[in-house]
């Protein structure tokens, strides 16, 4: 019986689970992850004005697990060697007939200051501390923005933070205190949010011009302090700060023979499948792939991904050669807290939708419906 070690517990290397699974009733599945959990990041965006508890987001596995027949390694990867068929780990190493490598990636945390700020993507207890000073402050001056990793175009993460901005803005108002805050927006780029396509940046924009959330563009941040932050043109006062960095690899792929690219992702091909390796293959955060540039570091991508390196996989353990490839699309909904603006980028096109109340609800609907398998 061959056996499979997945790394991970997120979309990718779930959904590479239940592919597997789904595929092969005998394959031996070995599933290295800290912790047997998901967590949900993308309703996040709910807990600081109360839609969301952190509970309601961090899922248990082990009934997952059960029913997929996974061995589960409660332990974190450390290295790879045999040509990628010795996986070492925390407790020990763990051989595989074929490997997928589904542990995300990591912030680059550099900027000096940063500590001051708070990382949108740092999961349900870091957005808890937003949500306590939150609703601490009774007044003052907020901001928000992102930046990217300049070897690597891809690993970038705006969206949540135009999540964050508008839902907090939305939220303060109903409350009936927004004319008490300053809202601030800043970027290195001019027109920031560019995956998302030409038009869904000007809707946002323009949201933000309505709102009179003042914007800080084209300006790269220099540092952060106790109460300010600093851009190469100018300095603002800011009692919150929300950050999100880009993102690189992980410190463990410095102790493997994988190929990275410039911004330290692990290189694929667009069957993802690693260069010069067997029967290994990443999908997700992890990965730098093929592809346009607006191609987007999201779930929905790392499940396209996720199903193509399992099947993969699955041929090449099979003796057949693995010919599927992944769609690059863009898919999302940027909530602003009771109402959505649906985008859509394909290479076929771009599609915004203007703000409704339904696509909202569509974002809450599809939450239940993606996490009803692992629950």
């Amino acid at each position: 019986m061959s056996r499979v070690t997945v790394i991970g517990s997120g979309f990718a290397a779930l959904t590479a689970v239940r592919k597997l699974r789904k595929a092969d009733a005998d394959l031996g599945i070995d599933l290295v992850a800290p912790r047997a959990e998901l967590v949900y990041y993308p309703g996040t965006i709910w807990i600081p004005t109360g839609k969301r508890q952190p509970e309601d987001l961090i899922v248990p596995l082990e009934g997952f697990f059960r029913r997929m027949r996974v061995d589960h390694h409660a332990t974190r990867a450390t290295g790879l060697s045999d040509d990628g068929r010795t996986l070492r780990t925390e407790s020990g190493e763990i051989r595989n007939d074929g490997l997928v490598i589904a542990c995300g990636g990591q912030f680059l945390r550099k900027l000096p200051g940063i500590e001051h700020s708070i990382l949108p993507c740092g999961g349900p207890e870091e957005i808890v501390r937003l949500r306590d000073r939150l609703h601490a402050l009774e007044s003052g001056s907020i901001a928000f923005g992102f930046a990217g990793n300049p070897a690597e175009p891809s690993a970038m993460r705006g969206g949540p933070v135009f999540e964050f901005l508008f839902g907090i803005d939305t939220w303060l108002r109903k409350q009936g205190r927004r004319e008490r805050f300053t809202l601030h927006f800043f970027s290195p780029a001019e027109k920031p949010g560019q995956r998302l396509g030409g038009k869904a940046v000007d809707r946002l924009l323009g949201e933000m011009g309505k709102r009179d959330i003042r914007t800080h563009l084209g300006q790269k941040p220099r540092r952060f302090g106790e109460g300010v932050v600093e851009t190469e043109a100018e300095s603002f006062a800011a009692d919150l700060i929300l950050f999100m960095p880009g993102m690189t690899g992980n410190d463990w792929f410095d102790d493997t023979p994988l190929p990275r690219s410039d911004g330290g992702m692990i290189r694929a091909d667009e069957h993802c499948r690693v260069d010069g390796f067997d029967r290994v293959y990443v999908a997700g955060d992890a990965g730098s792939f093929p592809g346009p540039d607006w191609m987007p570091k999201q779930a929905h991508m790392a499940d396209l991904q996720a199903e193509a390196a399992a099947r993969n996989l699955l041929a090449e353990l099979g003796g057949r050669p693995g010919t599927a490839t992944f769609r690059s699309e863009l898919m999302c909904i940027v909530d602003l807290y009771d109402r959505g603006i649906l985008v859509t980028r394909t290479e076929r096109g771009n599609r915004v939708l203007p703000p409704l109340r339904a696509m909202h609800w569509a974002k809450r609907l599809f939450e239940w419906k993606y996490l009803r398998p692992y629950r």
